[in-house]
């Protein structure tokens, strides 16, 4: 007789949230975020400080992550959000209110002046789009730099903070920092996660197939533009409460976004672990580099573009060419059991 076998019928399909790889993982980025929070009271003030601005080079590149990596859009004016946030948390001083409480509020404000921005911007298209960030930001640059209450072009302090001590001041914007940082991460983790991270990837793959099977594609780009800017805008507000004075050719300098996108293309574009990678990589890059002057620049040019050319997807798409692994459980697990 011959042996009887289970049809597909017998089998039982098991669709889960992640693997026990990307359990692992987020355990470990969580337990990771616990004992950084203790750091300023084990390192010294010089290393806060670096942290600090980590995590500020982070939340950069997670903010141009989504609206290249998973908006499809590539912007090369997102420091527009970023000097505006930073001179709403000035403005807002200069009214009375804290520094601190004014880094929430700038956040916010930079989402909401994205929303015309978005208007303007969608009616572009590829390169254009690019440079009509870029375009944009210079504008916004220009107008901050003719209030004469903001400082004009020679910028000005932020002196609301001068009443605590440095270390006080370091500490809490290191906590500031930190805590936006996860906030970024967790943000786009559970995007990812939702209906919306679903129709993000279908409308970067292919914005006419993603509209075909319902998706409304403008409204999706708006969503992620204003998330990004948001995003962008918190990294902003602490590059101001770190540095304690703004000046608009710095503020807006396009800098940021050849940090962002070098970040992001080094690490994996399009993918929740790239921007991590490539914010440590860049740290350690500029920390190593930082005393050899023009030299700095040649050498983070000529590793961005090695990669480039060898690995064009980055370091994280080497690492998961087919999209199978992830550090925090974002994708869905089919299993079959077939006992």
């Amino acid at each position: 007789m011959s042996e009887i076998t289970n049809s597909p019928l017998d089998v039982a399909p098991l669709v889960t949230r992640g693997s026990k790889g990307s359990r692992l993982g987020l355990g470990t980025v969580i337990v990771v975020a616990v004992l950084l929070a203790f750091a300023p009271a084990v390192t010294g003030d010089a290393t806060t400080n670096d942290l600090t601005q980590f995590f500020i080079l982070l939340i950069m590149a997670v903010g141009w992550n989504l609206v290249a990596g998973y908006g499809g859009m590539i912007s090369i004016g997102q420091q527009a959000f970023i000097g505006f946030a930073s001179y709403a948390v000035l403005d807002l001083s200069l009214h009375g209110v804290l520094a601190w409480y004014g880094v929430p509020i700038a956040i916010v404000l930079s989402g909401l002046v994205s929303i015309p921005v978005s208007f303007l911007a969608f009616r572009l298209r590829g390169g254009y789009f690019a440079i009509g960030t870029w375009v944009i930001a210079q504008v916004f640059q220009l107008v901050i730099g003719q209030q004469s209450n903001l400082g004009g072009g020679a910028g000005a302090s932020l002196n609301d903070l001068n009443n605590l001590s440095p270390i006080t001041r370091d500490d809490i914007t290191y906590w500031f920092a930190l805590a936006l940082c996860v906030l970024a991460l967790g943000v786009t983790g559970f995007l990812l996660r939702s209906r919306i991270g679903m129709a993000l990837v279908a409308v970067r793959d292919d914005e006419h197939s993603a509209a075909a099977t319902g998706v409304s594609v403008v409204r999706t780009k708006r969503f992620i533009f204003i998330l990004s800017a948001a995003i962008c805008g918190g990294a902003g507000a602490l590059l101001i409460i770190s540095n304690l004075e703004v000046q608009p050719n710095s503020s807006f300098a396009i800098q940021y976004s050849a940090f962002m996108i070098f970040m992001v293309l080094v690490g994996g574009i399009g993918s929740f672990e790239g921007p991590i990678i490539g914010a440590v990589i860049f740290f350690i890059l500029e920390q190593t580099l930082d005393n050899y002057g023009v030299w700095y620049l040649v050498i983070l040019g000529a590793f961005a573009i090695i990669v480039t050319l060898w690995l064009p997807r980055g370091i994280w798409g080497a690492i998961d060419p087919r999209h199978r692994r992830s550090l925090v459980p974002l994708r869905y697990e089919l299993h079959v059991d077939e006992g």
